[in-house]
């Protein structure tokens, strides 16, 4: 009984109430006064306190609760009403919201319709009128196919996917179609890594397996014109298959390991690919007194022919050659790439005599000869060498920061190292500890070392087509020990230059605590700045992404407008930009720690990702990108001096190049014409008349995205590496052109200045 007189009071209270409040709105309405939000919300408020009060003070029952609830639902809902009438100030009932009404029917779906219409009815207030109409953008849309390549030709109709439709590629169809499988990079012969070179290799690599196998000791080369010849004093390659091992691939000698214990070649692909990307190739093979002779073009046999020799000739193969333009374009060969593929023959293959043009490359002691070509006088001690059956090493320590590498399989420069050069320094690290008998840290022996490295391999494995790194795992064992005892004979044969070695490892020591010292207070006044690097505008893919970051790039710009074109230019998967502040400073003859005090090439190497070490290097390619004027040029030559000097392995390794953007821009009305050499924009002007014009870009800031985008993109974009034949020269360029302003260099400048008439604008 209590319980039921406490709830009759309640729902009293509750409605009295209410009524009051709703009351009190009606009146406001009527009056055409608006009520406010303040009172509605007191009035709602106070209902609600009423009711809780009552509910606190009955006791727990349910159906005492379903009361409330019931009543507060009732409150509530008209107290909105009475919100809604009041804001909109309408005389008229307010249409039943979403809750329960007072007939007890739930009307959630009414207050959706409401609110929705509401929206509707803004968005109609704010109708989006565009620029165009609508016959200017079919315009442009009809513009913009009329430019898609797909449409200059017909639509063909799809035909029946039968047997009929399955299209065979013969072997040498397949490397001209998927020429990059086969050899790599394409290129016009500016780098040495371009198709045309390997296409050398190959054949000279085929010649290289005789020797090593014990047959011949001479082959001659001739590259002229774009024509190669190659003739070795092997064995030759038997008569009756001399057509199908240049012309089906998985075919040839290379997988019998009673032939060919070492192979280098391309196990049965190399001359096919050279065969199929070439305009004209001709092999000769004479055993016996007898030769065969073929002659193809483009991969498709035009005459062959067998028979006996009217004069008395050596054993052995002749190819003949000349790459493709179809294929690579334009080309020429540098000499001085194919010099350098010469001398690493030899230095290889001691006792093995090569001759290009007439020249002879010869070498006596191997990988001895070509660390003393590279270092010279260098070397803080005498070059260590050794030799065994399957491995030779040879090393020496310079006043160079960094690490340099020369590794080889079976003759094979393997540019990329791999496990066995990673063996290796292993080997070196254990065999200096034992010998010392001591616990240096592996930075402080390999700092400044310049080491090369050889191992023959029954089967190689390598990690891309052309060789540049080994995965074989099963050698590091092997190659580890033998490094560690024959670097551990070597120095017990060599007490002085053990001597001068530990001075060294010594020294590394002593200046990496100093200049650990000098990474923490910048490192910790770089984080009290900024987290961020200020001036880099990062890619999403790097180095440590794998494939993904195998074209990862960062061009080093100098100021804000050049940065600023290609920020907006650039794919920014793949594409970094770090911006100078302008000239940085010149760090010739400053000592490592002070690079590490300069604020901007701080920046600079975080950016990369080398502040610690080069192996931690973010990005593929690092590309210098200035202004093609004098500026332009000392801001290129600063940041040369900065690798040079404190990363120089970045740049043995080929991973710094040069952004070649054009220096005019020939158009007319109908056609732009980009040229990067005077002979292209003399050229240009020829085939465009007397009416086009003629820009002279100096500055990457004087593009607009649009037109730069061309010059970045992967596709298109020209870039050239920077490289050194010999280490032994940077000491001496940097002296000349980055020391002090010596007479000599003077005498130079006043010599090779050109006059305001001599420089074409």
């Amino acid at each position: 009984m209590a319980t039921k007189k406490s709830d009759a009071a309640s729902k009293k209270t509750a409605a009295s109430s209410a009524k009051k409040s709703e009351s009190k709105s009606k009146t406001a309405a009527k009056s055409g006064v608006k009520a406010s939000k303040t009172s509605v919300k007191s009035s709602a408020k106070a209902s609600a306190r009423t009711v809780s009060k009552t509910a606190s003070k009955t006791p727990a029952s349910k159906a005492g609760t379903k009361a409330v609830s019931k009543t507060a639902a009732k409150t509530v809902s008209k107290t909105a009403a009475v919100k809604t009438a009041a804001s909109k100030t309408v005389k008229k009932a307010a249409k039943p919201v979403a809750g329960i009404d007072e007939n007890g029917t739930f009307r959630a779906w009414d207050n959706a319709k409401t609110v929705a219409k509401a929206k509707t009815t803004k968005t109609e207030k704010a109708v989006f009128v565009p620029g165009t109409t609508e016959e200017q953008v079919a315009k442009k849309l009809a513009a913009a196919k009329a430019i898609d390549p797909g449409a200059k030709s017909a639509p063909k109709k799809v035909a029946a996917y039968t047997d009929d439709q399955i299209k065979h590629l013969d072997s040498l169809e397949h490397i001209r179609l998927r020429s990059g499988m086969y050899i790599g990079r394409l290129g016009d012969g500016s780098n040495q890594n371009d198709g045309i070179y390997v296409l050398l290799k190959e054949v000279i690599d085929n010649s290289i397996d005789e020797f090593i196998m014990g047959f011949g000791k001479k082959i001659e080369v001739s590259v002229k014109d774009n024509h190669v010849k190659v003739r070795d004093y092997g064995r030759g390659i038997p008569l009756g298959k001399v057509v199908e091992c240049v012309s089906e691939i998985n075919t040839g000698a290379k997988y019998n390991d009673d032939v060919f214990q070492f192979s280098v070649g391309m196990n049965g692909v190399g001359t096919k690919a050279v065969n199929a990307l070439s305009s004209y190739f001709r092999v000769v093979s004479v055993r016996d007194g007898e030769c065969c002779e073929a002659v193809f073009e483009k991969g498709k046999l035009k005459n062959q022919r067998k028979g006996k020799l009217k004069e008395k000739q050596a054993d052995g193969t002749f190819f003949e050659f000349v790459p493709d333009e179809e294929i690579f374009g334009k080309y020429t060969f540098n000499m001085e790439f194919v010099e350098k593929r010469m001398w690493n023959y030899a230095y290889l293959n001691t006792g093995l005599t090569l001759k290009l043009n007439g020249v002879d490359f010869v070498s006596k002691n191997g990988l001895l000869d070509l660390l003393e070509k590279e270092i010279e006088s260098e070397s803080l001690y005498q070059i260590g060498s050794y030799t065994g059956d399957h491995l030779q090493f040879a090393f020496t320590h310079t006043n160079a920061y960094g690490e340099n590498y020369f590794s080889f399989v079976n003759g094979q420069y393997t540019s990329d190292g791999g496990t066995h050069l990673n063996a290796f320094k292993e080997g070196f690290i254990k065999g200096v500890n034992d010998f010392f008998q001591s616990n240096f840290k592996s930075e402080d022996i390999r700092d400044g070392i310049t080491a090369a490295v050889l191992v023959k391999v029954k089967d190689p494995v390598f990690e891309s087509q052309t060789k540049n790194k080994l995965g074989n795992t099963d050698v590091r064992q092997w190659i580890v020990a033998e490094v560690q005892s024959g670097l551990d004979d070597w120095l017990h044969k060599n007490p002085k230059a053990a001597e001068r070695l530990k001075e060294k490892i010594e020294h590394n020591e002593k200046m990496r605590v100093e200049l650990s010292s000098v990474k923490k207070l910048v490192r910790d006044a770089a984080k009290k700045n900024s987290i961020r690097i200020e001036k880099l505008d990062d890619c999403r893919f790097h180095l440590e992404d794998g494939n993904k970051g195998e074209n990862s790039m960062i061009f080093i710009t100098e100021g804000q407008s050049a940065s600023g074109v290609m920020t907006h230019s650039r794919d920014a998967d793949y594409q970094a930009i770090f911006s100078l502040r302008g000239k940085p400073e010149n760090m010739y003859g400053k000592k490592q720690s002070d690079i590490y005090k300069n604020d901007e090439l701080y920046q600079l190497m975080m950016a990369l990702g080398i502040e610690n070490s080069v192996e931690n290097l973010r990005y593929s390619k690092i590309v210098i990108a200035t202004d093609a004027d004098n500026d332009g040029f000392h801001i290129r030559n600063l940041v040369l001096t900065f690798f040079l000097g404190y990363f120089e392995e970045l740049i043995t390794s080929g991973r710094v190049w040069i952004l070649e953007t054009p220096l005019f821009r020939v158009r007319n009305k109908k056609e732009n014409i980009y040229c990067y050499t005077e002979d292209e924009r003399d050229a240009a002007q020829a085939k465009l008349g007397k009416n086009c014009e003629t820009s002279r870009f100096k500055g990457l800031g004087e593009m607009n995205p649009s037109e730069f985008k061309q010059f970045i993109a992967p596709e298109t974009i020209h870039l050239t590496p920077v490289e050194i034949s010999q280490l032994k020269i940077i000491p001496q360029l940097l002296a000349f052109y980055m020391g002090k302003n010596t007479p000599e260099r003077r005498k130079f400048i006043e010599n090779n200045l050109l006059s305001n008439a001599e420089i074409d604008v």
